[in-house]
């Protein structure tokens, strides 16, 4: 017979029963990253499926799990997690809203990602480049003038500067930067304002806070060195003579030099502009600087326009540098792998103001270029 005093009996004897045989748990099923046509994947993940597909094969050994357990990430799930938050800088809850997950999971996600970017930095960020010094140097060379592998072509060239003079029309350069095997800049990243004393240390001039990053760049907007561990207070040449690459210079490792602009100031292997050029020699050499110089521009703007997460992080310093150096592992990738670079606005040249004083060994390096490979161009104008 029924007690009187339980509600539902049968219920209370249906709860003993399901106590005593274990249910399989139910867990929701995870959408496919890559189930989406190849436009909604390149908005999304500002990477096509073919190079998301290379990013995981290379990346299974840093993010398989070892257990499947509590249904695990997979790799493809961690990796498009990731390329996610760096494609749209969003806060994390929001995109693990469009992932279907928790918002500590999406940290998790992100943080193995960035971990895993860094292990193989050095297989894909090398100095001077993945190719020979002299094929990066004629590439520098191409981007203000042409490359005369024959002396035909080099008398060609002069006889068509001569023609030029002879009907006083404007001559074009013919000569480019040679001996260059990268371009150096730095650019500052905003980070929210950390805690503690050293919150003044990352205020930078522009008064927000950021880390300073410097970039080494080739003639293909591929990124052959960087610095991004500098807070924002800190000078763009200070970070350079800290670097490993300037005492590597300094030593002689390289037959080369490197270009910037007035921001640094000009040494036996760091070209910069003329303050106040001279029509003739200076002003051609100024002008073939700016023309090569302009691939560190397009690299920065490439980056915050392909990862919006460089717009503004908001996380604390250590954990914003790996993310930084992440996109910029991320970054070769797309290069070496000729994806469609995002569309982006170009922005206006602008020339910084000198905060250094030039020294006399690299500004007669630089007198000796321009004389020597701008001579007819002076003699034109």
């Amino acid at each position: 017979m029924a007690c009187p005093f339980l509600r539902d009996p049968i219920d209370i004897g249906a709860q003993v029963v399901r106590k005593t045989i274990r249910t399989k748990r139910l867990f929701r099923d995870r959408q496919n990253p890559l189930s989406f046509s190849e436009e909604y994947i390149n908005e999304r993940y500002h990477f096509s499926s073919h190079c998301i597909v290379y990013l995981a094969d290379l990346l299974t050994p840093s993010l398989s799990n070892d257990t499947l357990r509590s249904c695990a990430l997979t790799v493809m799930q961690t990796l498009c997690i990731g390329l996610h938050f760096f494609a749209c800088g969003e806060y994390m809850h929001a995109v693990g809203d469009a992932e279907n997950l928790s918002k500590s999971t999406v940290c998790r996600a992100i943080r193995r990602i960035c971990i895993a970017l860094t292990r193989i930095l050095p297989d894909f960020v090398k100095f001077p480049g993945h190719c020979s010094q002299q094929e990066v140097k004629d590439g520098f060379y191409r981007i203000a003038g042409y490359v005369f592998h024959s002396r035909p072509m080099l008398l060609l060239a002069y006889s068509l500067t001569y023609w030029y003079y002879l009907n006083n029309l404007t001559p074009v350069i013919v000569a480019g930067l040679p001996n260059v095997i990268g371009v150096v800049d730095s650019t500052h990243i905003s980070i929210k304002a950390p805690s503690g004393p050293e919150v003044s240390d990352y205020t930078n001039q522009r008064s927000f806070h950021s880390i300073n990053v410097q970039m080494v760049c080739d003639s293909q907007c591929l990124i052959t060195n960087i610095e991004a561990k500098w807070p924002g207070s800190v000078n763009d040449f200070h970070i350079l003579q800290k670097s490993v690459l300037y005492h590597q210079f300094q030593q002689g490792c390289f037959d080369g030099q490197l270009v910037a602009d007035n921001e640094y100031p000009c040494l036996p292997f760091l070209m910069t502009p003329y303050l106040n050029p001279k029509p003739g020699a200076e002003s051609c050499f100024n002008e073939a600087l700016y023309e090569t110089r302009a691939c560190i521009k397009t690299t920065f703007t490439t980056l915050r326009s392909r990862f919006g997460c460089l717009k503004g992080l908001r996380v604390s310093p250590q954990r914003a540098c790996d993310i930084i150096v992440a996109c910029m592992v991320l970054h070769n990738v797309s290069i070496i792998r000729k994806e469609a670079p995002p569309c982006f606005s170009w922005m206006p040249r602008k020339n910084p103001e000198p905060v250094h004083c030039d020294y006399q060994d690299g500004t007669a390096i630089r007198d000796s270029i321009a004389a020597q490979l701008f001579v007819s161009c002076s003699q034109v104008l």
